[in-house]
């Protein structure tokens, strides 16, 4: 078993504890909350036996032998460090860092101390994305990508209101890009590498942070454009276009359908029968790489982290973005 520390009690964090427990080698023994009560109150409804509000008292703790940290972006490095000073294993919330500086702080961490560090990127582990590696030779040379992940903000009627969501919060590296962007570029460095440049166009909100945009990313014969937004909505899918055909991935960041689209009018369905939560083939890859000995997923690589990371940070560059300094 791998006994797992939760950094955080919040909406996501319940989610990574259901689809935890699907897996027979997890087990959930501690949880972190700023709030004494509020750790308490989670670890009740939970029924983790341990309850922190100290985060130092947690990470020297011997009741977890990993952490799963989901706190404010700009919290992840400080606190990733922390946990592996202590020998513990990190799985990191997306986006890994607030930028490509604090990541390699994080990494090299890791090495010191010999534990297991992964971005916590669920999509590209899923089965209807793995459906599209090993499907995407079918459509021929690649012409076009497209894909958006635009949701309406549930916290941006706080922001209207005056008040400063961590969403909306450039200290704690907020912004579209960051929360919701970073699920259309992964993808793009999953299935093609770095690009040879980069352009991004984005609107500021009062606060600093990107309240949506597009990035423009050249590869070799095309082009991959994405959307992203927080204050509006899309169902478009992601789109990649083929000589030989057009592939759709429904839902680019919980991939629940993918199929291909020929010329000809036919379509054939890749779609991969999914019965397990979306965060679990994360948590499935984390264990068997702690398993495994080794201090970095043989598919969350550290490399693919690195460019996501790059491409994050020119990005808010060229869009003006106000972004944490805590490197």
């Amino acid at each position: 078993m791998i006994r797992f520390g939760i950094v955080g009690s919040n909406w996501i964090t319940e989610r990574f504890i259901k689809a935890g427990r699907q897996h027979e080698q997890f087990l959930v023994s501690a949880v972190y909350s700023r709030s004494e009560k509020k750790a308490r109150e989670f670890a009740k409804k939970q029924e983790i036996k341990h309850a922190f509000h100290n985060l130092e008292e947690m990470a020297a703790s011997t009741e977890i032998d990993a952490v799963y940290i989901a706190t404010p972006n700009s919290l992840h490095c400080e606190q990733a460090i922390l946990f592996m000073n202590n020998k513990k294993h990190v799985i990191c919330e997306k986006p890994f860092a607030s930028n490509r500086e604090e990541a390699e702080k994080m990494m090299a961490a890791a090495k010191n101390n010999g534990v297991t560090l992964m971005e916590a990127m669920k999509s590209t582990l899923m089965p209807n994305f793995l459906a599209v590696k090993e499907n995407i030779h079918k459509i021929g040379k690649i012409q076009s990508y497209f894909s958006a992940n635009c949701r309406l903000s549930p916290f941006y009627e706080q922001y209207k209101n005056g008040e400063l969501p961590n969403l909306f919060n450039p200290k704690l590296s907020g912004g579209a890009l960051m929360d919701l962007g970073v699920y259309t570029v992964y993808p793009i460095v999953e299935l093609f590498g770095a690009p040879r440049s980069i352009a991004a166009f984005g609107n500021l909100l009062s606060t600093g942070v990107d309240g949506n945009g597009q990035i423009t990313l050249e590869y070799d014969g095309f082009r991959a454009n994405v959307l992203f937004s927080c204050i509006s909505e899309s169902t478009l899918p992601t789109e990649i276009q083929g000589e030989d055909g057009t592939m759709l991935i429904h839902h680019i960041s919980s991939p629940k359908k993918s199929e291909i689209l020929i010329p000809n009018g036919t379509a054939e369905d890749i779609s991969k029968l999914e019965q397990l939560e979306p965060m679990y083939y994360e948590i499935k890859e984390f264990i068997e790489t702690i398993q495994s000995n080794t201090i970095e997923s043989p598919r969350n690589t550290w490399a693919k982290t690195l460019i996501t990371m790059e491409i994050l940070d020119e990005a808010r560059r060229q869009m003006k973005v106000t972004m944490a300094d805590k490197s």
